[in-house]
């Protein structure tokens, strides 16, 4: 009690503001007096009193936290009108935009202005190209100013480190339509670059484009007279029938099957028919697969392109199911399934990314197979082929005019000799093989063959050039 007495005749604190104690304790909860005391009365004091060291510290602490929160007014007033005045958008290098707003800033001319680069060889158009360096950019774009900012780090995430980048534009206005007018440029530069070339998907963790790719051309397939012709025009027909497919209620895709012997240019076709239509290639192994990673993979493939699976009867999802007999158990068909049975795609997931929910849109799926009877039924039903074309072996026709494609000035009756000659190649590809081994010796491509080597050294010569 003395205690408590001298610390209030210290802060010079009337008694009339303190509890009285003696009273609290002796009183009942119900009949306790509740003194509240006002802060502002007690600030008062403090500060007035005769306690410097009170009074002063208390001062200096109200004094600093409102310099501090004056001082940051400012800082706020900016950020809120940058906000409001400008718009921002970001693109993540897993975006196929990634690449397009690469190549469209080598379409531009402040980019020479820059002095601060990096040199990007992932671009499928350019051999080397030089880009912005991570960091802050500045640029005019359409009378307005532009600032970018290109970020890299390092994703330590997930099992293996990968590099993250982006690129974020910021500028002045409020309205979507200026961005929108600003990503459409970068589209069609997209396009522009692209033309319509055909390349090579390959899946790994994500689709990566093939840089050996070369596509075959239409010309250089040889098929019975009329079947090129037909499929040709198949695809064309359904590649101009997407608002007849919407307003049916019918899915837009078609699938194609392309079945015969090893050797008789099955994907040979596929690259050929790509390449003609201008459709990119994006092949598939389901044996690298599950159903989920599978759905995921195909939801990834953009409209117009060719999902390809090559010799689908050696995978586990396209092959016939085996039909049990009814006194064998559940636990004897387990018994017999391998363990490379138990993974993988099923025919359920394999038939869900052609012909259930989680089918794209304007893909055209081609498959390759040597045993069309070692595929199950559900996958051959219309809906999911659509068209089916057999392969089989080298006509006498198709090797004569494969002759006369390697040797043009050879005579008709030479190739015929030549045919007659070698029976024994029996597909397209064992006779194309035929054909190399004997076209050496041939003074007519001997001469071709010295004036292409001469192009390719004047090519190699502008290289060092480029370096």
């Amino acid at each position: 009690m003395r205690l408590c007495s001298s610390v209030v005749e210290r802060l010079n604190i009337p008694l009339s503001l303190i509890p009285r104690l003696i009273e609290f304790h002796i009183a009942t909860p119900a009949r306790a007096p509740v003194r509240k005391a006002n802060m502002l009365e007690l600030l008062k004091r403090i500060l007035a009193g005769q306690n410097q060291f009170a009074s002063g510290g208390l001062l200096l602490m109200v004094i600093g936290g409102l310099g501090v929160w004056l001082r940051a007014i400012p800082l706020k007033a900016w950020e809120w009108l940058v906000e409001q005045t400008t718009m921002m958008i970001t693109v993540k290098d897993d975006d196929a935009a990634f690449g397009w707003v690469k190549e469209w800033f080598l379409e531009q001319q402040f980019l020479k202005r820059m002095r601060r680069i990096d040199l990007d060889t992932t671009l499928r158009t350019e051999r080397v190209a030089l880009i912005p360096a991570p960091g802050l950019h500045w640029f005019w774009y359409e009378g307005r100013p532009f600032q970018v900012w290109f970020s890299r780090s390092e994703n330590t995430r997930e099992r293996t480190a990968r590099r993250v980048e982006s690129l974020t534009f910021r500028t002045i206005g409020r309205s979507q339509a200026f961005l929108k007018s600003f990503v459409d440029d970068v589209v069609r530069c997209h396009l522009r670059r692209l033309g319509v070339q055909s390349w090579l998907y390959t899946y790994n963790d994500g689709w990566d484009h093939s840089e050996g790719y070369a596509p075959r051309s239409l010309e250089s397939v040889l098929l019975q007279p009329g079947e090129k012709e037909y499929l040709v025009r198949d695809i064309a027909n359904f590649r101009k029938a997407k608002e007849r497919y919407t307003r049916l209620g019918v899915p837009y895709h078609r699938g194609y099957l392309l079945h015969g012997p090893p050797g008789t240019g099955k994907t040979s076709l596929v690259s050929a028919l790509a390449a003609h239509f201008g459709l990119s290639v994006y092949c598939l192994n389901l044996a690298d697969f599950n159903d989920r990673n599978l759905m995921s993979a195909v939801n990834q493939i953009p409209a117009n392109s060719v999902l390809l699976f090559e010799d689908i009867d050696c995978m586990k999802g396209g092959q016939a199911r085996v039909c049990i007999s009814s006194d064998e158990t559940t636990s004897d068909r387990k018994g017999k399934e391998s363990p490379a049975s138990q993974n993988g795609v099923t025919l359920s997931g394999l038939l869900n990314v052609l012909d259930g929910f989680f089918a794209p849109t304007g893909v055209l799926f081609m498959m390759t197979t040597n045993r069309i009877e070692a595929l199950d039924p559900a996958l051959l039903r219309p809906g999911r082929i659509d068209y089916r074309l057999y392969l089989g072996l080298a006509t006498e026709g198709q090797k004569v005019e494969l002759y006369r494609r390697f040797f043009p000035l050879a005579a008709e009756s030479e190739a015929y000799a030549f045919v007659g000659a070698h029976p024994g190649a029996k597909t397209m590809a064992e006779f194309q093989g035929l054909l190399l081994a004997t076209a050496e010796n041939h003074p007519s491509i001997r001469s071709a063959d010295v004036a292409a080597s001469s192009s390719r050294k004047d090519e190699d010569e502008l290289v060092p050039a480029l370096r």
